[in-house]
């Protein structure tokens, strides 16, 4: 849990592995060992907080249309970063089926200003 906190890189990849939890097989086990290698090899990576002269926030958003093989469901995430570091971050699947690749990037943006606000 606290490897998902520090490192947001990694959460989306660990949320879909724990939907398998209960069920989980050789390929889960493989993915799980996937994302350990990668940590290992990424070991300085994380949030850093800096010192900034301008605080500014910054918001970004994106999702993937139709991203989910098993309910063509489309995965949407967004991010804030304040000064020098990420305040805020969000990745997952969208309650609707998006009918295009539009809708899905609205659906994302939409979550995000709920967000922001």
């Amino acid at each position: 849990m606290y490897l998902t906190a520090t490192r947001p890189d990694i959460i989306h990849y660990v949320s879909v592995l724990s939907r398998y939890m209960h069920r989980a097989s050789e390929i889960h086990f493989q993915a799980t060992k996937r994302i350990i290698r990668y940590v290992k090899g990424t070991i300085n990576f994380g949030i850093m907080f800096k010192r900034a002269l301008e605080f500014q926030v910054h918001g970004y958003s994106d999702s993937n249309w139709a991203g989910c093989l098993d309910d063509m469901r489309s995965t949407s995430g967004y991010c804030f970063i304040f000064g020098s570091g990420a305040f805020s971050w969000c990745s997952k699947k969208q309650y609707v089926v998006a009918q295009s690749t539009a809708e899905a990037e609205y659906v994302a943006v939409a979550s995000a200003m709920n967000q922001a606000f």
